[in-house]
């Protein structure tokens, strides 16, 4: 065996001791409160469709009918000939809905995060993240050539004390939005006001705040009423509270004219299918049509975390969907997420490296697709649980 092989071989012996291994779980049934997981019926606290549109017959329907009229696969780049009338419907529709000039597609939140970065920044420059960022961020910030500062997280003081430390030509702050494995928010009105004083452009990755998060459901600039001067570079994901697929951009001309020009991640990458664009735009018509999804889901979460704290589960602070029940070790929360499906509840253990040593967690999403008996099911069964496992 090869030395590469033998060094990975040891590396997963290595997580498996560590109680960090992940191991990938079979659906034979669409999202939705139930889910079909192995075989087992289980109540879902698991998934990120955040409003319950994954499976609304209207983004079937549309993705089915935009087969007959384009096929199925893109064939090429949006640069190429893979760029339809749908792909360019959904990317006017997602400007004017987040208040931007422009927006531009992308396959994924991934890519969008890897892109940006790669375009604006390079050696000389400086990125500055939150300690909690997604892994994209930070992998886009590593490849750019700038040099990357992290400060603690929503730790304002201590971004600023970073800042005025970092002798660079060109300044980029970068954080989540909604922080996908605490389920809080960044304090984006304060960013603004900091990256403006220090001469900064602000970037917000909204994958967990788009589609549920402002009043038109708009997202966390929206919601913070931040225009595109305030926060320049805005990127969501398509996959979550919207029901599909992919990821965008949206903001200025120039910005957004620079990516189709100079992204490799969009240039050197093929379209997604016309299909999974009309799904999207049934998504966000949705989304403007029944705002009454995202009433509910904010009654929920309320619902759940009033509960939980009378029952004193560990839970962190978050008022959104996303609600970690913080229990640090990762084979306590190995051991409380199968006490539980064995109970018919899917909620899945969190473990470093996903999130910082010792905070391993299980990570509960609500979605628009619960009713208060799915929630008081898992309050109790969670109660039940942790007593006998945690004590």
């Amino acid at each position: 065996m090869s030395l590469l092989l033998q060094r990975l071989k040891g590396g997963l012996h290595d997580r498996a001791l560590q109680q960090l291994y992940r191991r990938r779980k079979s659906l034979s049934s669409p999202q939705g409160a139930l889910i079909s997981v192995d075989g087992k019926s289980l109540l879902n606290f698991s998934s990120n469709d955040y409003l319950g549109l994954a499976n609304h017959p209207d983004l079937a329907h549309r993705a089915s009918a935009s087969l007959k009229r384009f096929g199925f696969g893109a064939g090429a780049s949006h640069l190429v000939s893979g760029h339809s009338d749908l792909h360019r419907e959904l990317e006017e529709s997602l400007a004017r809905l987040t208040g931007r000039d422009r927006a531009l597609l992308f396959s994924s939140g991934f890519a969008a995060n890897l892109a940006v970065q790669q375009v604006l920044l390079r050696k000389g420059d400086a990125v500055f993240h939150d300690r909690l960022n997604h892994a994209s961020l930070l992998d886009g910030a590593q490849l750019s050539g700038a040099r990357l500062y992290r400060f603690a997280h929503n730790d304002l003081a201590h971004l600023k004390q970073r800042l005025q430390g970092a002798d660079a030509e060109g300044k980029l702050i970068a954080v989540d939005a909604v922080y996908s494995m605490d389920g809080d928010l960044a304090p984006l009105a304060e960013l603004a006001s900091i990256a403006k004083r220090e001469g900064a452009l602000l970037m917000a990755d909204d994958a967990h705040g788009f589609g549920v998060l402002g009043e038109s459901g708009a997202g966390s600039a929206e919601h913070w009423g931040l225009d595109q001067q305030q926060l320049p570079i805005l990127m969501g994901t398509l996959g979550k509270a919207i029901g599909s697929y992919g990821a965008f951009i949206a903001g200025s001309e120039e910005l957004i004219e620079g990516l189709i020009q100079f992204a490799r991640p969009y240039i050197y990458t093929t379209a997604l299918p016309a299909s999974v664009a009309a799904a999207s735009l049934a998504g966000l018509e949705l989304l403007q049509k029944e705002p009454e999804r995202r009433t509910k889901l904010h009654s929920l979460v309320a619902y759940f975390r009033g509960a939980a704290n009378e029952l004193g589960l560990p839970l962190m602070p978050s008022g959104t969907a996303i609600q970690p029940l913080l229990l640090g070790s990762s084979e306590i929360a190995l051991k409380v997420a199968e006490a539980i499906s064995a109970q018919g509840i899917y909620v899945p253990a969190i473990r470093p490296p996903t999130v910082p040593a010792n905070s391993a967690r299980l990570r509960i999403t609500i979605t628009a697709d619960h009713e208060l008996e799915h929630i008081d099911r898992l309050l109790d069964v969670l109660a039940e649980q942790l007593s006998n496992l945690v004590g």
